[in-house]
């Protein structure tokens, strides 16, 4: 701040010091303006305070003006720098973090493909397992079922026999006419029923 407060005094300084320049200029140019000068006529004394102020002005602004500009310059300069380098670097992260949640992908579908394995497996265990006890229930059922319909069968004829005894002592009592013995009887038409149907 002090340095520009100092800038703007030296200037000052020079436009106060160029105004009676300035002043003899227009007088010498009133009187010059019945001789005009060409376009590339060389004058002295207009060359001379053109280099001074040049001078002077490039002195201050380089004392003053062209530091900070540059430093500004640098900076700026270099805060981009930073932020390219920043960009850069996130860039990698991002590559990185995506690499990282693809290879997570693909093990999840690693995984999943596993499981629906294991599943399938399972399942495939499971429906043979209970094929085999199905079909074991239902041999067990036919097992059964024969020896149950065996059971009756011999049940059946045991029944017939003892029908077929009654009715045959039933038979033979009226035909005799005579009431038997009744076990022994029986014990006699059972013998000669057995000899007769032989049980399958």
């Amino acid at each position: 701040m002090r340095s520009l407060k100092m800038a703007f005094a030296t200037l000052a300084g020079l436009v106060a010091t160029a105004s009676p320049l300035l002043a003899q200029e227009q007088a010498a140019g009133a009187a010059a303006e019945v001789a005009k000068p060409g376009l590339l006529t060389v004058d002295g004394g207009l060359m001379f305070w053109t280099l001074l102020v040049f001078g002077v002005l490039f002195f201050i602004l380089s004392k003053f003006a062209f530091g900070p500009i540059t430093q500004a310059v640098r900076a700026r300069e270099e805060a981009l720098l930073q932020a390219i380098e920043a960009a850069k670097a996130d860039r990698e992260a991002a590559a990185q973090l995506l690499a990282e949640h693809r290879k997570q992908i693909e093990s999840a579908r690693g995984e999943a493909q596993q499981y629906i394995a294991e599943g399938r497996a399972t399942a495939e265990g499971i429906k043979s397992t209970m094929l085999d006890e199905t079909r074991k229930q239902q041999q067990e059922l036919l097992e059964r079922a024969k020896r149950d319909i065996e059971s009756e069968k011999v049940s059946a004829i045991a029944d017939l026999r003892r029908e077929a005894v009654g009715l045959a002592i039933s038979a033979a009592g009226k035909v005799i006419e005579k009431n038997l013995d009744d076990a022994q009887n029986r014990k006699l038409v059972e013998g000669f029923l057995a000899g007769l149907i032989q049980p399958q």
